[in-house]
């Protein structure tokens, strides 16, 4: 694997861990307010599926290449 998709894998795993650690601290506050909880979950669940399709498409074109 070539070091600068290993680079930008390992940007993605910075950015997911990222997502939990921040989404660890808004839990207690989000908890009280179901709509605040359910935002805060799909929030994070969309942010880590994002990233994901963007390595994956980061794979896909360095195989291209």
């Amino acid at each position: 694997m070539p070091l600068e998709l290993r680079a930008k894998g390992l940007g993605y795993l910075v950015s997911i861990l990222s997502v939990g650690l921040l989404g660890a601290v808004a839990w207690s506050s989000a908890a009280r307010d179901p709509l605040l909880l359910a935002c805060l979950v799909l929030g994070m669940i969309m942010a880590i599926v994002g990233m994901g399709l963007r390595w994956a498409a980061s794979v896909r074109e360095a195989r291209k290449n």
